[in-house]
């Protein structure tokens, strides 16, 4: 029988090395802009064209390489960072395998330029699907910039897998965010499509996260700092009133290198028990700094899940560094709730001293003397002069003993009702025509039938009457607008305004009328037809994270994403009390639908339950 095993082309195993670490154009701008921190670079700049998918050019001013180094830089685990397996427990720099290039220069056309500073011409390298196509000298600045052009054209399965420029522009926006945060020191810039993204100076961190998400974060956090033998913890957490409904607010980064780590993240939502709102999430921006002898980096080709050597001791180190700060700061609450301010001393008084008050007493003073003040002139008693008692016996005239032969008729009297509630809707017709439905511990809605009687979610029966009227709105571009008193504004983050800006059209079509779209803030001065002014940033914020958890492909309607966000924020809670009446248009305009059975989110809206079932239970 003939041998069946035989070793892969090399063209073959680098493509198949790619797909790890080349997962979408996220994972080329993630490893180009590591390379480029490696090289000692103080400024980078990112280049986009088509979501990555035409280009993705990273240029720095960093050490460059000579011509030698330029071409063996493609080769598979060529690397300047390790020389001996003990290297790998001691590693301070970003990439180390090896791999990062030639996976890249696998899949896509790569123009690598670069050239040391004590040179006078640096190297120019052209490689298409890991073949060279040529090496030249050329005339370039200090530093490197490489390109990478036609991502995944020789394996147009990968490409068809990609999503659409939105989504994957999101993607590389969060590795620029992970790489930038971690490395204040450095400048950043980004440039999508010819329009600048992002222009971040070189700061200290508080200034980074600011000039990330906006200036309105500056008043969200709260500083973190501790210091053990075993770790050291800086940062800042964000205020509990400020917590989101995503997770895209949250950056673990240790030894400046950006990881996920589901256990670190239970310890500051223990640190913030008793603070959130359900289904809200803190923001937090904290790098720790350990030993790397420590940690396993070299176990998942992205390298943002590592080990540790003692996770225990971190969880609690890290809880209570954060519980710490909450306190220190005011945000958490302190155990004496009844405290009372005004009990304080002012501030001006801090440093004097108390005196005690002097009491002067008359021993002289008689109640029962006559009016006739006191002989003695200038005394205690002169100062209070004590009104006339002459005549008192007139203020019982009248109370003598009749009260006593007669008796009180207490048949005439007349009790003070209690006022009556007025209610929001007339509840007569119900009260006439008999109880048609009842409200069950404030979240389901029951009404009888013919065959029995329907239960019905109350927020899920809501949720699908306003996603079938949010979409017709959208649909027809008919939506009526009530005008505000006061313009409201609302401060975002860069990557909230990207996504606001794609749905402006459409939330313009459900009745928002927005009188200024500006870098990092919106101005509004009208709202949809029964939505309340104080709803508007919940059901911005919720249709943002909804927007970035759905991930959506090319298939993605926004029209829909957008009717169904609005109709989970507005619709009717549990725990909701409803009039008779209320309950009743529910019910009809629930069956008034096109498909009542399901809300939005594919869940069932309501059970039927037969009088057959009833009796078999009695049976």
């Amino acid at each position: 029988m003939a041998d069946i095993i035989q070793l892969l082309p090399d063209h073959v195993a680098n493509q198949i090395a790619a797909g790890e670490v080349v997962q979408r154009p996220a994972s080329v701008v993630k490893e180009l802009l590591e390379n480029a921190i490696d090289a000692e670079a103080t400024s980078i700049q990112l280049i986009i064209k088509d979501a990555g998918k035409t280009i993705i050019q990273v240029i720095d001013n960093g050490k460059g390489m000579s011509d030698t180094d330029a071409r063996l830089s493609f080769e598979r685990h060529a690397t300047s960072k390790i020389r001996s397996a003990e290297d790998l427990f001691s590693i301070h720099t970003k990439g180390f395998r090896g791999e990062a290039l030639a996976s890249i220069a696998a899949i896509a056309h790569v123009e690598l330029k670069t050239k040391r500073e004590s040179e006078e011409l640096g190297t120019r390298i052209e490689i298409e699907g890991s073949v060279v196509k040529g090496q030249e000298v050329t005339v370039t600045p200090k530093g490197t910039s490489i390109a990478v052009k036609h991502l995944f054209f020789n394996i147009p399965a990968r490409r068809n897998f990609l999503k659409s420029d939105n989504v994957e522009l999101r993607h590389i926006i969060d590795e620029f965010h992970r790489v930038a945060l971690a490395h204040p020191n450095i400048a950043f810039s980004m440039i999508n499509n010819g329009s600048e993204t992002f222009n971040l100076p070189d700061s200290n961190y508080r200034q980074r996260v600011v000039n990330i998400f906006g200036g309105k974060t500056n008043e969200k956090l709260v500083p973190v700092e501790e210091e053990t033998e075993v770790l050291k913890i800086s940062g800042f957490v964000g205020k509990p009133e400020f917590s989101r409904r995503s997770k895209n607010e949250q950056f673990f980064f240790v030894n400046d290198r950006f990881i996920k780590s589901p256990y670190l993240n239970h310890a500051i939502n223990a640190a913030y028990e008793g603070l959130l709102k359900e289904g809200s999430y803190p923001s937090y921006f904290l790098k720790l700094t350990v030993d790397p002898k420590t940690i396993d980096i070299n176990i998942h080709p992205t390298k943002t899940e590592i080990k540790f050597d003692d996770e225990h001791t971190l969880y609690a180190i890290l809880r209570s560094a954060v519980k710490h700060s909450l306190g220190q700061f005011n945000v958490a609450p302190v155990l004496d709730f009844d405290r009372d301010n005004n009990l304080d001393t002012p501030y001006v008084y801090k440093d004097k001293s108390s005196s005690t008050p002097s009491i002067e007493v008359d021993h002289s003073f008689n109640p029962f003397q006559s009016d006739t003040p006191s002989s003695k002139s200038g005394g205690l008693s002169s100062k209070f002069k004590k009104e006339s008692t002459a005549g008192w016996e007139s203020l019982y005239v009248g109370l003598e003993s009749k009260s006593t032969k007669t008796e009180v008729d207490f048949s005439n009297l007349e009790f003070e009702s209690d006022p009556e509630k007025q209610e929001l809707f007339s509840d007569d017709s119900a009260m006439s025509q008999g109880q048609t439905t009842y409200q069950f511990h404030n979240k389901y809605i029951i009404s009888p039938i013919k065959s029995g009687m329907i239960v019905m979610d109350q927020h899920r029966a809501h949720s699908r009457v306003l996603y079938e009227g949010f979409l017709k709105q959208l649909t027809v571009k008919e939506a009526t607008s009530q005008q505000l008193l006061f313009p409201l504004k609302l401060e975002l983050s860069n990557s909230d305004m990207d996504i606001l800006t794609q749905l402006k059209e459409d939330l313009e079509h459900t009745g928002f009328i927005f009188s200024s779209f500006a870098e990092n803030s919106i101005e509004i001065k009208g709202v949809p037809v029964n939505v309340p002014e104080s709803e508007v940033s919940i059901i911005f914020e919720q249709l943002i994270s909804d927007v970035e958890q759905e991930v959506p492909d090319t298939n993605f309607s926004a029209t829909d994403l957008l009717a169904k966000s609005m109709s989970k924020s507005l619709a009717i809670k549990t725990g909701q009390t409803l009039t008779k009446t209320e309950q009743e248009h529910l019910v009809n305009s629930l069956f008034a639908c096109k498909e009542p059975s399901v809300s939005p989110f594919n869940r069932v809206t309501f059970i039927t339950m037969r009088v057959d079932d009833f009796d078999k239970k009695f049976m």
